[in-house]
Formats: C-alpha cells, structure tokens, sequence
C-alpha cells in the first residue's frame, strides 16, 4: 500500500493543471513513475463545460434527418445502460418503438430527452471532429515469409495500478508499468518493445502472447492508432482485435512528427501522406515510429460480434458511433453532431450515439466518427479533420452531467 501511496503522490507531483488539453498532453514523469497519459486537474482548475439547454428547432436539421438508424445505435448501448436509474426507463420505452416507424421514433426522442448546446470552458461551442476505421491488415497466425511483425496480446509483467483505490480524486487515472525487484518502474515504451520485444526471455519480459502475424509495420502501427481491426488470413477468414491495453506512455502523434521535422506540411497530413511518405522512406520508418512512445496490446474478440468493441463494451455502428471525452460527455448518451465531410464543405449533421474513447480524443467539444470496416472507411477517416459542434441529448428530468443554463 505504501508503494501504491507513494507512486500516486509522485504522479500528483510531476503533473500540472492543463484546461481542456486538445490533444494528449504528457506529463514529465516522477522518477520510477511511469508517464500519465493526462495531467490530472488541481484543486483550483476547473474542467467543466457548459450545457445550454435549447429548443429541437435549434439544432441543425433536426427535423430532416433521419434517426432510426440513431435508435438501433442507442439501443445496442442499454445493454450497458439499463441498470443505470437515469437510463433504465428510457432504455425500456425505447425498445418499444418500432424503428420502421421514423414519427414514433422522433417523437421517442423528443418526449424522452432535452437537448443541450455543449460549450468548452474555454467557452467555445466549436471544436475539431475527426474520424477514425476498422482496418483490415493481412496477416498470419504463424510467423512466416514476411509476416515477422507480432501483434501482442497483454504481456504478464505489465501492471495497472488503479489509484482511486489510494486517491479518489485521481479515479479516472491509472498507472501502468512493470517490478523491477520491488520497484514500479515505467513499462518498455515503443522503441524498447520494438527492439527487445516483450516474449518471455527477451530484456528478462514476461511471455506475451502473439495473436497474429502481419507484414507491414506501418500496417501495424495504424492499428494501434485505431484501436481495434481485423486480421485476413490466408484462407481468407478474419480474426477480430480489439484493445485489451496500453504501455502507459504518452500517445505522440506520428503526424505533427512528419511536420516538425519538415517532411509533410500540415495542409498535407493525413493517414493517406503518411503511408506515402513511409514508402517514400523506408530507412525513416522506424525512428518515425518510435516517436510515438505509447504501444497498444489487444485481444482478440468473438467471431460473432457485429463490430468492433468500443469503451463501452458494445459493437460501434458505422456511421453512428463516435468517440467522444468521456469527462464531459458520459459513454451511451446520444449526441447530435454538425460538422461536414472530409475534404469537403458538404454537411454532415447526425444523431450518433457516445459509445467509445480513446488517448487523443480530449476537450468538451470533440469527436471521432466511427466510419465503419475496410479500406472505403479508411479513405474517409483518414482525411477527416473538420470543424464541428455538438448537442448532447440527456434524460429529460436529469440533471446533466455538470450544470446547464438556459431553458428551452
């Protein structure tokens, strides 16, 4: 307990108040504290956005879009949702609606939820809505011929210390790494897994598992930025991945890497430049790699799941999914997104559903959208860096997750 009270301490410490970060911010680390993927707020900051309750005729579109499609999303989430006293009546009327029927289904949200402007506390209702795909990599469960990269599953020696168990101020924050004897030591970042590897009698590691074998490391590497994806055998049949853990370290962006270094400007970044430029420059590849420290462990999923797992333990659905920050926007709620295509001034206004989150989503108003499997969703979310608002929809009666103004 003293080990965990101290690595906490130490945390605290080496961090400092960051409002609203845009992206993932690192912490310096506490020594043998392994870095934190975000600085916990002091005492005296404040995190909180606002919530301006509005009319349905305030936002964008509402009476022309379609939502069948955003109740089937919804629904798929009550499985996560139901027992939860705020959700449980809501979830059950909403299982009562026929989706054919898109008047019951309007009227549904309409009678069950109040609709609120989101605004950042830096008192913007705007804010960067990206995109993000289910790759499919090719691969194999042997290493063979060029299938030399492993997909990791979690390694035994890594170790997640969840420390509102020591601090409950610090509940949303854990600590990840490996003993070093009887020290909390920082887990192998990237380049040390790369390197060393982490199967067992490899840099003294523990076994980890190794899912699959894939071919291309760049391949690889995106699936970790994904988060999730499928592995094609040569047979053709797939194996579904989805995220099990984290080394701990910082998530750096591969991206603002190219561009600091003067290879891409950021007019040009997207993930289809980057590809191109990793097979312009095959010598760079790895040290550009190796620039994001943070490494992604997965498991594999069962072979009837209808998508891929988000944060909140439920298939996402193309096109009505996203990731949201789940500080300020709860996991399940429905969330109605204004922003436009990638490349592209066209307008895409949706009812989608909070169902996932990850390392760079971070801010009050931001958002990644779920595109869906293969390489058709992988075009659109690679290219996708738009500029969006956002409605969230909370069970009418309830009070939103930290205050609102305003009445509708």
């Amino acid at each position: 307990m003293q080990l965990l009270l101290a690595a906490a301490l130490l945390l605290t410490a080496a961090c400092t108040s960051i409002p609203s970060p845009p992206a993932v911010a690192s912490c310096p680390p506490a020594a043998d504290c392994p870095p934190c993927p975000t600085c916990p707020p002091s005492r005296q900051s404040t995190l909180e956005a606002r919530y301006e309750a509005v009319a349905w005729s305030d936002i964008p579109s509402w009476r022309d879009v379609t939502l069948a499609p955003s109740l089937r999303a919804f629904l798929v989430g009550c499985a996560k949702l139901g027992s939860a006293s705020a959700w449980q009546g809501v979830c059950e009327r909403g299982r009562d609606v026929p989706t054919e029927d898109e008047g019951r289904v309007r009227a549904f949200f309409e009678l069950e939820f109040t609709p609120y402007r989101v605004v950042s506390p830096e008192q913007s209702d705007r804010g960067l809505v990206t995109g993000y795909y289910e790759p499919v990599v090719q691969g194999r469960l042997t290493k063979s011929g060029d299938f030399v990269y492993p997909v990791y599953g979690v390694p035994d020696d890594l170790i997640v210390v969840d420390l509102a168990t020591v601090v409950p101020e610090l509940k949303t924050f854990r600590l990840r790494g490996r003993l070093d004897g009887r020290r909390l030591v920082p887990y192998y970042s990237r380049s040390e897994i790369e390197d060393r590897g982490v199967r067992a009698g490899s840099a003294g590691s523990e076994a980890a598992p190794v899912l699959a074998w894939v071919a291309d490391p760049v391949e690889l590497f995106f699936l970790q930025i994904q988060g999730s994806g499928q592995v094609e055998l040569e047979s053709g049949e797939r194996i579904r991945l989805g995220y099990a853990d984290q080394n701990g370290h910082p998530y750096h962006s591969l991206g603002r890497y190219l561009i600091d270094k003067g290879e891409l400007t950021l007019e040009q970044v997207s993930m289809q430049s980057i590809k191109a430029w990793t097979r312009a420059n095959p010598d760079k590849v790895q040290e550009a790699l190796n620039a994001n420290p943070s490494y992604v462990f997965f498991r594999q999923l069962p072979a009837g799941d209808a998508g891929p797992l988000g944060a909140l333990g439920v298939p996402l659905t193309a096109g009505y999914s996203v990731a949201v920050d789940p500080r300020y926007i709860p996991l399940g709620a429905p969330v109605f997104l204004a922003t436009s295509y990638p490349l592209s001034d066209q307008a895409l206004e949706r009812l989608t559903v909070a169902q996932d989150s990850g390392g760079a989503i971070r801010g009050a108003v931001r958002a990644d959208f779920y595109w869906g499997t293969g390489e058709t969703a992988g075009e659109l979310a690679g290219r996708m860096r738009q500029t969006g608002r956002m409605w969230l929809l909370w069970p009418r009666g309830e009070r939103p997750p930290r205050g609102s103004t305003g009445t509708p």
